[in-house]
Formats: structure tokens, C-alpha cells, sequence
């Protein structure tokens, strides 16, 4: 009875199952088979490749490239337990000399806690880079993959800077945020450089290994396109090292310095440095374009062509600025010159930067028509962003009379660069549209996007003001932005090699809702804007120190040696710029032009004269070796003998002369000094030996 009844409850059990398994075959089938699909298939994101941020010159600003995170399958279905405990610690000590970050034991132990936790994707090490997964490849337990050696490299592609924080603000970062990429040039084009990302359909295999499926629905990724940016690394260089410099020398809290080409509205370089924490200047925030604030006596130029283009005033007027003090209600108004400058023209105000003198002349004559000189500024859109490709340009603010906060001081403090705020970039677009003959050019910051090496767009120069004032007020403030470095207060920054035009210029620091004064003492903001060379413009610059602690806070002494050692090195190098050598007044006092020419080897510099087209008398030469002497029309050549044997003459040679015939002869040799041989140890015609020692002494020391 037992045994039937066992019998029985195992049939029944049986035929359960097995009308389990036909419901679930015919009837409910389809679902599960679906269910199962959806499991073993899944689409995955092939990420594309993001484009390159490069110069003007086509070297990489910012670039991607893969770096991996290492991850660890310890409880990987195929690795063998013997195996394992036999190689970890030979995988500990590789791991630590490739890594040096910790020793083999700390590796040893956190591989073998994980592997005690069942951690099937345990993380080993982030950022690891190409060559170092190469021979991690090759590492004990690592070297037999995936399945018996649990080695995971995740691939994750880093956004890099090669020339490190140089320019790094403008160019931008790459994000993880909402927003995605917002900041600098990474922002602005972050459509054009992100490419665009493939699909590919990945199916499971035993051991959750996850194989790609060829189904002929693949999407594949399209790579980001590069941009071609108006930065050149030379001169951004030199621009952030000379704002650095002045920066440290006066304590200052930030800076910003922006060189631009005049016809073209190109950025070439643009350097912003603010000191942290540790006393280090690093760029932080993007004070060209993003801070607003009051310009001071720069802003003397946009009050000038209003007045000048209106017609009330000319060059050679003359205004009374009187001890240099006047006040406006309850508003004093100073000159800093002690006892002010007395009877000024016009042109004199400008140069020497009187802020008695300009806003007596604005005041005289828009007293009771302040619009008409609020349109004047707003005709030359300083009211108006200059729309620059990046994003973050702050607002421009300049009052219309009958707003909030217009008063009866406004008109004279805005004359003179107060109760008016502008970020450096606007200041310097409109210093620009006068070296450009009165247009106004949109700056840029990226000339072409290109894919593949290919350009896919270009951007051309955008006029913002077809002219900003008439040729003849034009002429008149070119005459004033000149004499202020010939006459006025930036006579530190001429020079007789080219012209600077330019305006200094030295505003207080307002604090929001605390006045100009915080804790009794005032804060400055120097600066110097102009364009160069004076008389041939191509390029304009713009130089703003804010908050210079060491008592120094002229915009001529703070900031006029940075534009100056910009505007050195850009004139330096742009052969374009300088005046042909046909159109120069060579004095030469009598003396030959033929160039001075070391004594050398005789075939070399009769090629190198042959090809600069210059007369050689070279008759009788035997020797591989000649002495040069410059005649009138012609470089004389001698010649000079070499015996193996006897001390040679070397002197008037180029040290690389020098030392081939020398080290030949099997001389030791020393030197002191650069440019030429003018002495030697051992006499000429002393018996050498080989191994001797000599000194060459040259002319520079």
C-alpha cells in the first residue's frame, strides 16, 4: 500500500511537470522566449572619438586620449584556486614597481579581501594609461585573460591640455554635468567636437561574457570634428609669463592681458591668472570676457570721440583744470597731480589724463542734454556685447538718463570711466575699431572647424560698426592715443624701434553695496589698452591688474610693462611688420655692408656667399681652410693651412671650426665663453701629441 501510494504521488509529480512545461512551451512560450532575448541581448553606446582643440598654427591645445580603469574578476568562473594563491604575490609586486604608489603587501592583501568578499568587479587602479596596461598584460594570473586571469581593462577616453594651464580657461573643460559642457571653447563647440556616438547590438555568453552580434544593424560612431583656434602658443606663453610676473611683483589679486589683430578680430592670446589659496597665480574664471566692471580713465576715449564727433570742442582748445580739484554736488573730482596742471588744450587733457579737464568739457557742454551724449556711446555699441564665440561675456552697463540710478553726478563720473562698467574685451573692441580706421570687428576666438584635416568651415572677420565715428574725429584720436606714450602719462613705454598708441588707466574698486573703501582702504584696478605699431596698426592689447597691494597702482607702471613685453615679443617676431631694409636710412658711416665672415672651411662659405649673391676674391686658394677680410665690394679670402702634426690657428673661427680640426688632430679640448675664437692655450705651430689639452677663449664671455 505504501509502495502504490509512493507510485502514485511520483506519477502525478511527473504529469505536473510535464503539463508545467508544455503551458510554458505552447502557451506561454512567446512571452518567455521574448524575456529571454531582452536577457542575452543589449544595445551598448560606442562612444565617438571628441575632435582636437588646436592653435593657429595647428599644434593641440586640448586632446583625448584613453586611459583605463583596471578592474578585477576575483571569483572568475575559470580561475583555478592553486593558481591563484601560488601567483598572487608575484602579481603584488609587479603591481607596486609599475604603480610605486604602495607596497606589494597592501596590493596582496586588498586583492585577497576582495576576492574573500566574492567581488566580481573589484577596481585595482584608475587612469592607467596605454603602455602601462601593455604590461599589465603580462602580469602573473593577468596574462590569461579575462575568464582564468579575471583582468577587466574598462577604457575611458581623458580630455588633456599638453602645454598644461596655458590658456586652459579659454579653452574649456569637458563635464559630467547636467548642463554638459558649458566652459570655453569646449562649451562653444561642444556639438561640432563630440562626434557622434555608434550602437551595437552585444549578446551573452556563458561566463556573463558579453560578445558583439553581427547582425548588419551596427551603427558606427562618427568622430568629433576639430576646431583650428586663433590662439598662438608663442605668444600666449609670453603673455601669461609677463602677467605673472607683474602680478607677483605687486601682489596683485588677478589679471587678465588680450592681444588681438586689428583687421581680423582674431585672438592670439588671452591670459587670465588669479592668485589662490597658496599664493599661486593660476586661471581660475575668465576675467577678459566675464568680468564687468568700472574701466576708469580707459573709457576717456568713447567721451572724446563723442564730444570730438559733435563738434564742440577741438584739439587746440584750452580748458582751465584750475589746483586740479572740482566738485559736482557733493562729488570731488581730482587731478593727481598735487596743485593740478592749470591751462591744458584739449589734446593735453587727453595725454595727461586730466579728470578735472574731461569732465568739465563733458559737463560744459551736455549739461541739459545728457542723452545726446548716452546715444553717442550707445552709436559705438558700448552698450552692447561684442558677442564673442565663448560663452560667459558679461554685461555692459551704461545709464540713460531717467533710469533708477541716474543722478546729477552721472554725466561727469561717466565721462571719466565711473557709474559705467565693462568687461576688458568690450574696452579692447573698441580701442581695435580705432587702430582699424573706425570699424568694429567681432573678436574671435576659432578661424575654421575641420575634420579629418579638412576644413569643413571657416569664420571670416564680422563688422559690428561699419565706423564708429567720422575720419576727421578719427585722425584727432589717433593724434591723442599717441601722444599719451610720447607725451603723457605712458612715456615709460616708448621706445625708438616702434610706435605705441595707448590710454592709461587707473579706477578705484567698487565693493557691492560697501562703496570704494573696505576697512579704510581703497582697492585699484590699473590698466593700459592701445594698439601697435601707431603708424601701421596690427595689433591692439589690452593689460587689467586688479587690486595691486604694494602701493603701486598706476596703470603705466602696473600694468604698461606687460603690454609692453607682449608687444616686444610680437613685433619681434612678425617680419610683415617692419620696414623693409630697402626703405631704411642705412648710415654706415663708411664702412663695408658685406656681412662679417668667420674664417672657415673654404667649400661651406663659398656655397653660403654664392648663394647671398655676394662678390668672393678667391684666387690661389689651395687650402680647405680660409682666413675672410671684408673689402669694398668683396670678401677676400686667404688661405690657411693645417698640419696634423703642429698646433693649427684657429682663432677667428666659430667654435664648431674650432673644435673639428682640433678634436681631429686628437686634442682635448676646453673653451670659455660663446661667439668667436679670439685665443688659444697652445701657440700656433707648437708640435702637439695626441691627448693634449687645450683652452679656447672666445669673444663673449
Amino acid at each position: 500500500m505504501r509502495v502504490g501510494v509512493v507510485y502514485v504521488f511520483m506519477l502525478l509529480l511527473g504529469i505536473a511537470i510535464l503539463a508545467k512545461v508544455l503551458y510554458l512551451q505552447i502557451i506561454e512560450g512567446v512571452k518567455w522566449r521574448e524575456k529571454a532575448q531582452v536577457l542575452s541581448l543589449k544595445d551598448i553606446t560606442i562612444e565617438a572619438n571628441r575632435g582636437d582643440i588646436l592653435d593657429a598654427d595647428g599644434r593641440l591645445l586640448a586632446s583625448s586620449v584613453p586611459f583605463y580603469e583596471i578592474r578585477m574578476d576575483t571569483r572568475s568562473s575559470g580561475m583555478d584556486s592553486h593558481m591563484f594563491n601560488t601567483k598572487i604575490d608575484s602579481l603584488a609586486l609587479c603591481l607596486s614597481r609599475l604603480f610605486r604608489d604602495k607596497p606589494a603587501s597592501e596590493y596582496k592583501a586588498e586583492i585577497l579581501k576582495a576576492r574573500r568578499n566574492g567581488e566580481r568587479f573589484h577596481l585595482l587602479k584608475r587612469r592607467v594609461n596605454y603602455i602601462q596596461l601593455k604590461k599589465m598584460r603580462s602580469f602573473p594570473i593577468f596574462r590569461l585573460g579575462s575568464n582564468k586571469g579575471g583582468f577587466i581593462p574598462v577604457q575611458t577616453n581623458m580630455r588633456i591640455q599638453p602645454h598644461a594651464s596655458l590658456a586652459s580657461r579659454t579653452i574649456g573643460r569637458t563635464t559630467q554635468g547636467e548642463r554638459g559642457n558649458v566652459v570655453g571653447i569646449e562649451g562653444a563647440y561642444d556639438e561640432e567636437l563630440s562626434g557622434v556616438n555608434g550602437v551595437r547590438l552585444m549578446q551573452r555568453l556563458p561566463g556573463n561574457v558579453w560578445m558583439p552580434v553581427n547582425d548588419g544593424n551596427e551603427v558606427e560612431p562618427k568622430d568629433g570634428m576639430d576646431v583650428l583656434s586663433t590662439i598662438d602658443v608663442n605668444i600666449q606663453d609670453v603673455a601669461e609669463n609677463a602677467l605673472r610676473k607683474q602680478l607677483s611683483k605687486h601682489n596683485a589679486h588677478h589679471g587678465t592681458a588680450i592681444l588681438m589683430e586689428v583687421k581680423t578680430g582674431e585672438i592670439k592670446a588671452i591670459a587670465n591668472l588669479e592668485k589662490n589659496s597658496y599664493g599661486e597665480y593660476k586661471e581660475t574664471y575668465n576675467y577678459a570676457i566675464g568680468e564687468s566692471a568700472e574701466p576708469g580713465s580707459t573709457f576717456k576715449l568713447a567721451s572724446m570721440i563723442a564730444i570730438l564727433e559733435d563738434g564742440y570742442v577741438d584739439l587746440d582748445d584750452t580748458i582751465d583744470t584750475g589746483n586740479g580739484v572740482v566738485y559736482y554736488y557733493d562729488q570731488k573730482v581730482t587731478d593727481t597731480k598735487e596743485g593740478g596742471y592749470g591751462v591744458l588744450s584739449v589734446k593735453e587733457i587727453f595725454e595727461y589724463s586730466s579728470n578735472v579737464g574731461i569732465s568739465r568739457i563733458i559737463t560744459d557742454h551736455y549739461k541739459g542734454k545728457e542723452e545726446k551724449f548716452i546715444n553717442r556711446l550707445y552709436r559705438m555699441n558700448l552698450n552692447s556685447k561684442v558677442g564673442i564665440d565663448v560663452r560667459g561675456e558679461g554685461r555692459p552697463e551704461i545709464k540713460f538718463p531717467g533710469d533708477k540710478y541716474w543722478s546729477g553726478v552721472s554725466l561727469p563720473m561717466m565721462s571719466i570711466g565711473y557709474e559705467v562698467k565693462m568687461a576688458p574685451i568690450q574696452t579692447l573692441t573698441l580701442y581695435n575699431a580705432v587702430a582699424n580706421n573706425g570699424r568694429m570687428v567681432r573678436p574671435r576666438l576659432v578661424k575654421e572647424i575641420m575634420f579629418h584635416g579638412r576644413t569643413v568651415k571657416s569664420f571670416e572677420p564680422e563688422i559690428i560698426n561699419q565706423s564708429i565715428c567720422s575720419r576727421s574725429t578719427l585722425k584727432k584720436v589717433k593724434t591723442m592715443l599717441e601722444g599719451v606714450v610720447e607725451n603723457g602719462t605712458a612715456n615709460n613705454l616708448k621706445n625708438k624701434t616702434y610706435k605705441i598708441a595707448g590710454k592709461t588707466g587707473t579706477a578705484q574698486i567698487a565693493r557691492k553695496g560697501k562703496g570704494y573703501k573696505e576697512q579704510g582702504r581703497l582697492s585699484y584696478q590699473a590698466s593700459f589698452v592701445g594698439y601697435f605699431p601707431a603708424d601701421n596698426p596690427q595689433y591692439s592689447c589690452i593689460v587689467v591688474i586688479s587690486s595691486p597691494s604694494n602701493y603701486v597702482y598706476y596703470g603705466n607702471l602696473v600694468a604698461g610693462p606687460v603690454f609692453k613685453e607682449i608687444a616686444d615679443k610680437v613685433y619681434a617676431k612678425s617680419f610683415d611688420i617692419h620696414e623693409s631694409i630697402d626703405d631704411m636710412d642705412l648710415a654706415t658711416n663708411g664702412e663695408s655692408l658685406l656681412p662679417y665672415t668667420k674664417n672657415s672651411y673654404y667649400k661651406e662659405l663659398k656655397y653660403v656667399l654664392k648663394h647671398l649673391d655676394i662678390d668672393v676674391d678667391d684666387d690661389n686658394i689651395t687650402s680647405d681652410w680660409v682666413v675672410t677680410n671684408r673689402k669694398d665690394d668683396a670678401i677676400d679670402l686667404k688661405n690657411r693651412f693645417v698640419d696634423k702634426n703642429l698646433m693649427p690657428n684657429v682663432v677667428g673661427m666659430g667654435l664648431k671650426d674650432g673644435l673639428f680640426i682640433l678634436e681631429n688632430a686628437g686634442l682635448s679640448v676646453e673653451f670659455n665663453g660663446r661667439g668667436s675664437i679670439v685665443g688659444q692655450s697652445i701657440q700656433q705651430g707648437s708640435v702637439i701629441h695626441r691627448g693634449n689639452s687645450v683652452t679656447l677663449q672666445m669673444s663673449i664671455n
